[in-house]
């Protein structure tokens, strides 16, 4: 049975100027897809077995190509979006027509130019579409131990939850929102460490250091940003949460703490409505 979305290693049936037939049987009753006269080598012959990839053209007709697609059915793999419409957004994937992101299939409003993660799949239709829910299609995490650094691509994001990651675009991953550093969207690639590797093989990620290293961190990045502003803060530890996440991206929590250690280090001091630095 010929299978499309996959390779197919396929005998030559027949031959035409515009191209050559290609089928799994020497019969004029078998299923039979074209392969387009420019793929075919001078060598080729009727019996010649040639591998080739079978997709759908504009016409939706079956179709084979030599050509090496960027993803094949039910892999997964990131593609770059060349369009937007009002029918879904539409992916470059290394062939003549573009791939089909469904409106439905999106888990965000997709950036025109921007890469996402995705996975291949055949709709109830026939046609070849991708999907950014990979949520059921990862794999349980191997390979790495708590603690360990990873690297990854966010496939979706839900708030109060947290970003879901495809680790090495494979393993299953989420970033809670505490342990999330930043805005972060779906084809955005992080990084981080790994918190713990639950029983069902999925992995708790945080972008922030340990944390002993990350209020050293989130310190002199503190420090940093009061330096910015010619080392005079028109705030100080007790402003507004959202301000404080504007300007440091922190929690207010986590800004105290790094305030609370470059007090102590002598680094700056606080007055009733601002943060100086006393070092500079």
């Amino acid at each position: 049975m010929i299978e499309i979305g996959k390779w197919n290693t396929l005998k030559v049936i027949r031959s035409k100027d515009f191209g050559v037939y290609l089928g799994e049987e020497d019969s004029k009753t078998a299923e039979t897809i074209l392969l387009p006269r420019k793929q075919v080598a001078d060598n080729v012959k009727a019996g010649s077995e040639i591998r080739v990839f079978i997709y759908k053209d504009s016409q939706d007709r079956p179709i084979a190509t030599i050509n090496e697609p960027y993803i094949t059915m039910g892999e997964i793999a990131k593609l770059r979006v060349k369009n937007a419409t009002s029918i879904g957004a539409f992916m470059d994937w290394g062939l003549e027509k573009d791939i089909l992101l469904p409106f439905k299939e999106q888990t965000t409003k997709v950036q025109e130019g921007k890469e996402y993660l995705v996975r291949m799949y055949e709709d109830k239709s026939g046609r070849l579409c991708v999907s950014m829910k990979l949520y059921n299609y990862l794999v349980p995490i191997e390979g790495y131990e708590k603690g360990q650094s990873f690297t990854g691509t966010v496939y979706e994001y839900k708030k109060g939850l947290g970003a879901f990651v495809a680790i090495d675009d494979k393993y299953s991953g989420l970033i809670h929102e505490n342990e999330m550093f930043g805005k972060i969207f779906p084809g955005d690639e992080v990084s981080g460490r790994i918190v713990n590797i639950r029983e069902d093989g999925k992995a708790d990620l945080s972008m922030r250091a340990p944390a002993y290293k990350q209020m050293e961190d989130d310190s002199q990045m503190v420090y940093n940003i009061i330096k910015s502003y010619k080392g005079v803060l028109p705030f100080n530890d007790k402003a507004d949460k959202d301000l404080i996440k504007k300007e440091f991206g922190l929690s207010k929590n986590a800004f105290k703490r790094a305030v609370g250690k470059l007090l102590k280090d002598g680094r700056i001091k606080i007055t009733e409505k601002t943060i100086e630095i006393i070092d500079n």
